[in-house]
């Protein structure tokens, strides 16, 4: 974190920082945590200016619990005419904060596996002004995981690739992980309406980060596994994971490679990608031909079919590697800054 930080800039320490007191919201999305939200929204810090609690027509009446039997001052319900998911009950979270002018906005489950306490390190890095996005990451150290079931620990593996490719952070690990802070510069730069609603939703947030070229960052956390049960099913949400990554991933190379900026990565891909193809179809065309034949196929034959495809991958492979090196460096939160002091002192 500190070598970020550096990379700001020692000119820069007047605009490296947020507000000395940045006004912090907490939105936690509640659908069927009737036993936890109110010890949830009991532990939120004093640092929090407000909570906004989204009953996500809860079948629980979790609005209603939270309205008769929490006092704090700081609490603001707000209630989804229809189940529009996690995704659909932060999303409408954040319009609450960002029309109440919160400078940070925290997501919080209601369902009592998130430690508001963690809720500053999640925090700090926006005020320190070095990321625009925190999440939660519990792979960092092997002795979080122990109490992990193995089934969540490899599907987050396969997850966690999936998206490092969609969303183009590379760096990041555990995309699924729903604890997370937004910086408000961030916050207004996103599409809000396009993000998905349900449980892609966090997947599919950083994937729209990197096109508004957010500074995302990875915060260590250790995993909480009590009696309550997770409603993400790893293997039930794996296939539907797959197709929408491979979407998101030909529509983030459209986006940065394509409409925004056309560099050398983007002629190794179209490239790389037709010369796989065409060595892969002639290859198997000739072996399939040789086969029914009975013959062997010549060297020049074999030539034709394997040097597009040594080529090929290898152009993919140069490509993504400026792909990982392609990350975001500089905050939204510090241009936004930059750009209020230039209209200031034209």
């Amino acid at each position: 974190m500190d070598d970020v930080a550096r990379q700001l800039g020692e000119g820069d320490s007047a605009v490296a920082n947020t507000a000395p007191n940045p006004r912090i919201a907490v939105v936690i999305p509640c659908y069927k945590v009737r036993d936890t939200i109110l010890d949830v929204v009991r532990r939120v810090p004093s640092s929090v200016e407000l909570i906004i609690c989204v009953d996500d027509k809860c079948p629980d009446g979790s609005g209603d619990l939270l309205k008769e039997e929490c006092s704090d001052p700081r609490l603001v319900i707000l209630r989804n005419p229809y189940n529009r998911g996690v995704g659909g009950a932060v999303i409408a979270g954040y319009r609450a904060a960002l029309a109440r002018s919160m400078d940070i906005v925290v997501k919080i489950d209601g369902d009592g596996q998130m430690d508001p306490a963690l809720l500053s390190d999640l925090v700090e890095p926006l005020v320190q002004g070095i990321a625009d996005y925190t999440k939660g990451n519990r792979f960092f150290w092997p002795e979080s995981t122990q109490g992990m079931p193995v089934i969540r620990l490899v599907g987050n593996a396969g997850l966690s690739f999936l998206t490092k490719a969609s969303s183009g952070y590379w760096r990041i690990m555990d995309p699924t992980n729903g604890y997370t802070a937004i910086h408000s510069a961030a916050l207004r730069a996103l599409p809000l309406a396009k993000i998905a609603e349900r449980y892609f939703f966090e997947s599919d947030m950083l994937f729209r980060l990197y096109t508004v070229r957010a500074v995302v960052l990875d915060v260590p956390m250790n995993a909480r596994y009590g009696n309550e049960k997770s409603s993400l099913s790893i293997t039930r949400v794996l296939v539907p994971f797959l197709f929408l990554n491979i979407q998101n991933i030909f529509k983030r190379f459209y986006y940065n490679y394509i409409l925004r900026d056309f560099n050398i990565a983007s002629v190794m891909v179209l490239l790389g990608f037709p010369l796989i193809a065409f060595g892969a179809i002639f290859g198997l065309r000739e072996w399939l031909q040789s086969y029914a034949l009975g013959t062997t196929a010549s060297a020049g034959t074999v030539m034709v079919a394997a040097l597009p495809i040594i080529v090929g991958l290898q152009l993919v492979l140069t490509a993504m590697s400026f792909d990982l090196t392609n990350a975001p460096q500089v905050p939204l939160q510090r241009l936004s800054r930059q750009a209020r002091r230039r209209d200031a002192n034209p």
